[in-house]
């Protein structure tokens, strides 16, 4: 089975990156998977990879809530980046907010493909890959 290079994971709690880590290693879809507490790491992590030219995530999954900047500021800083790094990108807000106008806000912003309710669980993340990566995932 095809991989995905890298897929990034973005919030502030380090049990909720582990879980959702040894979900992404189990289902065994990504040759990498890093794990950033923050939407600042993050945006430097995503900008070193720019400047090196190395190979950048091809899925995000981002948390709203985090402290300092959260996840609809990140997107802010991310929507600036150069649009052909964008489009290897597919974000999905993966989150523990009910609040409906969450939902709203993500599907009015282009660089959001899907919103989620945490956890990440085994099925989750296939529907994820299957509907955003059908040239590499698909049901057979």
């Amino acid at each position: 089975m095809k991989k995905l290079h890298t897929i990034l994971l973005i919030d502030d709690d380090p049990a909720t990156n582990f879980l959702h880590k040894l979900i992404i290693e189990k289902e065994n879809c990504s040759e990498h998977v890093v794990c950033k507490q923050s939407a600042e790491e993050a945006l430097v992590y995503l900008k070193s990879k720019i400047e090196d030219n190395s190979p950048h995530p091809e899925l995000i999954f981002l948390d709203i809530n985090m402290p300092k900047m959260n996840g609809w500021d990140f997107l802010e800083e991310y929507k600036k980046f150069d649009k052909n790094r964008q489009a290897k990108k597919i974000v999905i807000m993966l989150t523990t907010s009910l609040d409906p106008n969450d939902k709203e806000k993500a599907k009015s912003i282009g660089q959001i493909n899907e919103f989620q309710s945490k956890p990440l669980t085994s099925e989750k993340l296939k529907s994820i890959l299957v509907s955003n990566f059908p040239n590499i995932f698909n049901h057979s």
